[in-house]
C-alpha cells in the first residue's frame, strides 16, 4: 500500500466567515433536536437492558458479547458515513439514518428470541454509527461559521434527551410495560420529530465553503498521528460512559438491590450532570481554554467512579454516577471540537475517525466492566475505567494552549 501524504495541522480556532443568519440559526436549533432525539432514542434502549435480558433470555455471560458486537458495527457506521456525506452530504446522511434508528429501537422489543435480538441490535449499532458521526460534522461545521464554542450546547441537548429517555424507560418500568409497547410508542413519538428537523439542517448554503473543502479533501487522507491523543481521550472517555450507560442500571438492581425504577435513576442522575455541565461549559471552554476544562473533568469523573464503588446503598450509588456525568460532560465534544481545530479544511473526515473510538471505548468498556464484574464484583468493576478516565490528564496538551487573560 502506498504511503499516503501527510496534510499538515493547522491550529487555529475556528474564524466564522460571515455573520450568523436567522438560517444559520434556525440550522443549529434544528441540530440540537436531532441530538435531544437521539439522546431520548439511546436512554429508553440501554436503561432498559435488564428487561431485554429477561424478554430474550440473554444470559450475563452473554450480555457483553452483544454489547460489544453494537459498538464494532456502529464503528462501521461510523466510517461508512464519511464515505457517504463525500457523495451526498452530512445533512442527506443524517435525514436518512435518524428516522431508521427509531425504527430500529422499535424493532428490538418486538422478538422473543436472541437472532432477532441480534438482529436488532446490529442494526441500531450501523445505523447509530452513522447518526453520531453525521450529527457531529454537522456539528462542527456550525461551531466553524460561528466562529465560538458552541459543540458543547449540542451535546448539551443530547443529555436532556438522555434525562427523558430515562424518565421514559422508568415509567415504563413502573407500570410493568412490555418493551413492544414502550420501543413502539417512543419510535412512533419521534419519527415524525425526526423528519420535521431533518427539514431545517444546515446545508451547503449554510456551511459555505466548509462543504466544498470537504469534498476537495476527499481525495487526499488525513494523518493519524495527529488525532492520536484525541482518539485515545475519546476511547477512555467513551469507556467511563458505556460503563454507566450498560451497567449502571444492573450495578443498582444486582449489586446495591435497588428496586427497578429506582435504578434508572442512575443513569438520569448521570444525564442530568451532563446537561448541567455541557450548559455552562461552553462558556468555561471559552474563558479557561480546552485543557484546563478537561483536565478537571477527568479528575471529577475519576471521582465520581470511587463515589459510585464505595456506595453503601442505591441513592449513594446514584450520586456517585451524578458526579461522574459532571466530569464527563465537556471531554466528548471537546474532542471533536479539538479535532475540528486540527485540520478545518478536513473536519469531516477528522470527525469521522474520532467518532471511531466513541466505539472503540464502548467495545472495551462493556466487556472490561462485565467480565470483572462476573469474575468479582461491581464494585472493583467500576474502578477499572476510573484508572482508565486519569489516563486523560497527560493528553490534554492536545487540547490547545489556554486563551490569554
Amino acid at each position: 500500500m502506498p504511503e499516503q501524504v501527510p496534510v499538515k495541522p493547522v491550529l487555529v480556532e475556528p474564524v466564522a466567515v460571515e455573520p450568523v443568519t436567522p438560517r444559520l440559526r434556525q440550522a443549529r436549533a434544528a441540530l440540537a433536536v436531532s441530538f435531544l432525539l437521539q439522546g431520548i432514542t439511546f436512554a429508553v434502549l440501554v436503561t432498559c437492558i435488564p428487561e431485554i435480558q429477561k424478554q430474550y433470555g440473554l444470559s450475563d455471560g452473554l450480555l457483553p458479547v452483544f454489547l460489544a458486537a453494537v459498538p464494532i458495527l456502529a464503528g462501521v457506521g461510523s466510517i461508512s458515513s464519511e464515505w457517504l456525506v463525500r457523495r451526498t452530504s452530512a445533512r442527506t446522511v443524517l435525514r436518512v439514518v435518524q428516522p431508521a434508528v427509531c425504527l430500529a429501537l422499535a424493532g428490538a422489543g418486538l422478538g422473543s428470541t436472541l437472532w432477532q435480538l441480534a438482529i436488532a441490535l446490529g442494526t441500531f449499532g450501523l445505523l447509530v454509527g452513522a447518526l453520531d458521526a453525521s450529527m457531529n460534522m454537522l456539528g462542527v461545521g456550525l461551531q466553524r461559521r460561528y466562529g465560538r464554542s458552541i459543540m458543547l450546547g449540542f451535546h448539551a441537548a443530547f443529555s436532556l434527551g438522555g434525562i427523558a429517555g430515562a424518565a421514559i424507560a422508568g415509567l415504563g418500568s413502573h407500570y410493568d410495560l412490555h418493551l413492544r409497547t414502550l420501543f413502539g410508542a417512543s419510535a412512533a413519538a419521534l419519527i415524525p420529530v425526526a423528519l420535521l428537523v431533518g427539514t431545517r439542517f444546515a446545508g451547503r448554503a449554510e456551511l459555505g465553503d466548509a462543504v466544498r473543502e470537504a469534498a476537495e479533501a476527499a481525495a487526499r487522507s488525513i494523518p493519524w498521528r495527529p488525532l492520536l491523543p484525541l482518539c485515545a481521550v475519546m476511547a477512555f472517555a467513551y469507556i467511563a460512559d458505556a460503563s454507566v450507560s450498560n451497567y449502571s442500571v444492573k450495578y443498582l438492581t444486582d449489586g446495591l438491590g435497588s428496586a427497578a425504577d429506582v435504578a434508572k435513576l442512575s443513569y438520569l442522575g448521570y444525564m442530568v450532570a451532563l446537561l448541567a455541565g455541557r450548559t455552562v461549559g461552553d462558556r468555561a471552554v471559552q474563558r479557561y481554554g480546552a485543557a484546563p476544562v478537561v483536565r478537571a473533568g477527568a479528575a471529577v469523573a475519576a471521582l465520581g467512579f470511587v463515589i459510585a464503588a464505595a456506595a453503601p446503598g442505591p441513592w449513594a450509588g446514584i450520586g456517585g454516577f451524578t458526579v461522574l456525568g459532571l466530569g464527563i460532560c465537556a471531554i466528548i465534544p471537546q474532542v471533536f471540537a479539538a479535532g475540528g481545530r486540527l485540520f478545518p479544511a478536513d473536519s469531516d473526515a477528522a470527525v469521522a475517525r474520532l467518532n471511531l473510538f466513541n466505539y472503540v471505548g464502548f467495545l472495551i468498556g462493556s466487556p472490561l466492566v462485565g467480565a470483572i464484574a462476573d469474575g468479582a464484583s461491581y464494585r472493583l468493576a467500576l474502578l477499572a475505567p476510573a484508572v482508565l478516565v486519569l489516563a486523560i490528564l497527560p493528553l490534554t496538551g492536545a487540547f490547545g494552549r489556554s486563551p490569554r487573560p
